[in-house]
């Protein structure tokens, strides 16, 4: 499980200098402090900090816990004394009077609650929602239609540390909908174990509209600066473990000199990932010639001792069904087909350029600043006309 490690502002906190790196300083050898000291110092530290980590996790649960015994708690007394809804408001009345100090405890928050209760009624520390922060769980409540959907994007965001809002873009794009529906041949060439965590890995189609591509009027070069440009959201969209390892990448064979459109490196399942990107149809000579990526980047990339076999990810702007499973039927290494959707043409044309954004940003900026300017010379002008009034009385 991944957590949210980021300050109050949402940014990493900045890294504290080790007992060991001072220790190693030039000059910063104490005598008076035995040899090893300082690693026994940092191992400490460790130990006070997982602590502090557990503790907020567990408070987090507790929280969590509490809320959903307070929904189903009201559900039960609705229900056994036929109660309206409008003793909610009561019941937040009284909640707050009594805990002035503690917040979530308004309308709305206990209206989640009976939410929470209903669509999770088992005990919530055996539930995966429970490590959730209640902020997600709302998110879940309000955007899934279904439990089914609401557990996947549970698990999903315990799993790859989503944030609320990434939490929210994945239900709005579907992903419950999209993740393991790329065409591939993984079961065919990998052993079931790695087929099936390689499956979880991809998905179609990708969705693009970040960069305002548009299906049929972007080239290839065009849509790889956009998605390079937005690294972090292209990250965000290919899912965890993705990491980013260049762009054009040059491989040598022989005489000749090709480049890979992207290549990544999956931390988790270490292995590397070629994609390649195209704007148009998918055809079997695309799956051929990223069958031979592959195999040369397992031949020069790839440390045999720790790394899996490389696997390959064709997106294209569409697709043939069957022509993409004959292709892939022969291939000897793990490739996957998916396609991905951008904006639409009409939809583009009436987004603003970044020129006009800019503008935009200066105008309001010099109008901030007019308007801030404007009271300080007002007090000024009004400052000088009393004290030439005051001068006159006095005189």
């Amino acid at each position: 499980m991944t957590h949210d490690l980021t300050d109050e502002t949402g940014n990493l906190p900045l890294p504290r200098q080790s007992s060991r790196a001072r220790d190693s300083a030039p000059g910063a050898a104490d005598p008076a402090v035995p040899s090893g000291f300082y690693e026994l110092v940092d191992d400490l530290k460790t130990l006070v900090r997982g602590a502090h980590l557990r503790a907020r996790l567990k408070v987090n649960t507790e929280m969590i816990r509490m809320y959903g015994e307070i929904g189903r708690t009201i559900l039960e007394r609705q229900e056994q004394g036929g109660w309206g809804s409008k003793v909610i408001d009561r019941v937040a009345t009284e909640l707050r009077t009594e805990f002035p100090d503690q917040r979530g405890f308004s309308r709305s928050n206990i209206k989640y609650m009976q939410q929470f209760a209903r669509t999770w009624p088992e005990s919530i520390g055996q539930q995966i929602v429970g490590q959730l922060p209640w902020g997600h769980i709302i998110a879940l409540m309000q955007g899934c239609k279904t439990r089914p959907e609401q557990d996947f994007y549970a698990r999903r965001a315990s799993e790859e540390g989503w944030s609320r809002s990434q939490l929210e873009l994945q239900i709005r794009t579907r992903l419950h909908e999209r993740a393991g529906g790329a065409a591939n041949n993984f079961a065919a060439t990998l052993p079931a174990e790695d087929a099936a965590a390689l499956s979880g890995i991809v998905k179609d189609p990708y969705r693009f509209e970040f960069t305002r591509a548009v299906v049929g009027g972007t080239q290839e070069r065009e849509l790889e600066d956009a998605l390079c440009e937005r690294v972090v959201q292209f990250l965000t969209e290919l899912g965890a473990g993705f990491g980013f390892m260049g762009r054009q990448y040059p491989l040598r064979v022989g005489r000749s000199d090709y480049r890979i459109d992207l290549l990544f490196y999956h931390a988790r399942l270490h292995r590397y990932v070629v994609v390649e990107l195209k704007t148009t149809k998918a055809e079997p000579e695309h799956l051929g010639k990223l069958n031979f990526y592959l195999a040369v980047a397992d031949d020069l990339l790839r440390d045999t001792a720790r790394d899996d076999p490389t696997i390959g990810l064709l997106i294209a702007a569409e697709q043939d069904e069957l022509v993409v499973e004959y292709a892939l039927s022969r291939s000897g290494s793990p490739l996957a087909v998916a396609t991905w959707t951008g904006v639409d043409a009409e939809a583009q044309q009436q987004l603003p350029s970044a020129e006009e954004v800019a503008r935009v940003a200066q105008d309001a900026l010099r109008a901030e600043c007019g308007s801030t300017r404007q009271p300080e010379e007002e007090r000024g002008e009004r400052g000088g006309r009393e004290r030439e009034g005051g001068l006159g009385v006095r005189g």
